[in-house]
This record gives structure tokens, C-alpha cells and sequence, in this order.
């Protein structure tokens, strides 16, 4: 294992149940914003990275994105018969990824400022962390209501906390999956593990982001997108 990333997952087997009807018959990934598939604009981030092996996993509407993503040479994680949220995803998806690190990316955001990947990769010290989080200022959160997901300490710890907004990109270690028996379960649970370790880390996202899980992200991101 190196310490540095090589490879990226982006998730996108969710149902998209916040989009309503527009994910009736659809993945979400592939609800367009200005124009293009929400996970054409997340690939736009990776394509910026240089070479780097490209996973997505895909449950709902799995053919759609298997047409789409398949010729761009993406590599496929079905998830069948049940889908296995964002650890067990992931788990899955190994054989496929290898065994360093993995950037980690939400296709259902869109950012407007420096590529959150490449700030990713600037930042991250494996000697020190265990996965280094994109963390989003809730004044600079367009779309999202809340508090926010996590507090930083002046050394980039993060733990749960008002202030800062999970972004959707990261970097990971992903020897701590296998400790969780259940097929299905949330990263959630793998970081709880590295805060009480004193490994789960974040840096700030310096421009905008918009969440597009809600049809009215959706305008919402277009005028970000507009507004350069």
C-alpha cells in the first residue's frame, strides 16, 4: 500500500427519493443540470486529477448508467439485490479499487471554485490521517439548511459539530471496512471510529457548493454554474 490515492469512487446507486418524480424513471446522477448529467460535471473533478482508475457503483436504474458511464471507460459496481449504502458500497467495490487510499466523491453536488480533488490530494498526510474530509462553510452551502456536519480544531481535526458542511469528496482508508459484519452500512460508522482516534480529518472549502439532492437545487446550481 502507498500513501497516496490512485483511484476514485463515485457513489451513485442511491434512489434519489428527495428528487420526487424526476428520479421516477432515472438515476439521479443522470438528472441534468445546465444541460449535462449531474455525473458528467463530478467526472469534469476526476478527468482534472490526470490518470486515475474510476469506479461508480449503480443499483437504481443500474442499466442507464452503465450505457452512460461505460463507454467513458468508467469501471462498474453493481450492487444486487440489495443496495449497500456508502461503507458496504464501497467495501464492495474494492477488488476493483485496490488497497491504497481512495478519493471518495458524492455525484449529486456541484462545486464552483478550486477542484475539491486536487485540494484533496495537496493536503493529505497519511502519517496523521485516516481520511481527510472536503468541508463546506455553511455561508458558502447553497441549497443546504442546517447547522452543518462537523467543527475543525486548529490542527484540521474534525469531529461532529456545527460549522462546517460534508462537501460529498474525500480521502480514505479503507482497512476499516472490514470490521463491520452487516453487508449494508453507512461511512458514517468508519468515521465515528477515526474521530474517536483522533484521525478523522477536514480542510475548508474555499469556494461555493451547491447540494443538488432537492429539485430546487437543481436552479439553484445553475446560477452558481452562471455566476463565474
Amino acid at each position: 500500500m502507498t500513501g497516496s490515492p490512485f483511484a476514485v469512487m463515485l457513489f451513485a446507486a442511491g434512489f434519489g427519493t428527495r428528487m420526487g418524480a424526476l428520479t421516477k424513471d432515472r438515476p439521479k446522477p443522470l438528472i441534468e443540470v445546465s444541460g449535462r448529467p449531474l455525473i458528467d460535471h463530478a467526472l469534469d473533478l476526476v478527468d482534472n486529477l490526470g490518470p486515475v482508475r474510476t469506479v461508480a457503483n449503480v443499483h437504481y436504474h443500474a442499466d442507464q448508467l452503465d450505457a452512460h458511464l461505460g463507454p467513458k471507460g468508467i469501471l462498474i459496481s453493481r450492487e444486487e439485490p440489495e443496495i449497500l449504502e456508502t461503507g458496504g458500497g464501497l467495501r464492495a467495490a474494492l477488488p476493483l479499487l485496490g488497497t491504497d487510499p481512495v478519493f471518495t466523491l458524492n455525484t449529486d453536488a456541484i462545486w464552483s471554485g478550486p477542484n475539491p480533488l486536487k485540494l484533496l490530494q495537496n493536503a493529505w498526510d497519511p502519517s496523521r490521517m485516516d481520511a481527510l474530509l472536503m468541508c463546506v462553510p455553511t455561508a458558502q452551502a447553497i441549497g443546504h439548511n442546517g447547522p452543518g456536519d462537523f467543527t475543525a480544531d486548529r490542527l484540521g481535526r474534525i469531529t461532529r459539530g456545527p460549522g462546517l458542511v460534508y462537501g460529498g469528496a474525500q480521502i480514505l482508508k479503507t482497512q476499516g471496512l472490514h470490521a463491520f459484519s452487516q453487508p449494508a452500512f453507512s461511512l458514517n460508522l468508519l468515521w465515528n471510529q477515526m474521530q474517536d482516534q483522533g484521525r478523522l480529518f477536514g480542510i475548508e472549502y474555499p469556494g461555493r457548493w451547491c447540494d443538488v439532492g432537492h429539485p430546487d437545487g437543481i436552479a439553484l446550481a445553475e446560477d452558481l454554474l452562471a455566476d463565474v
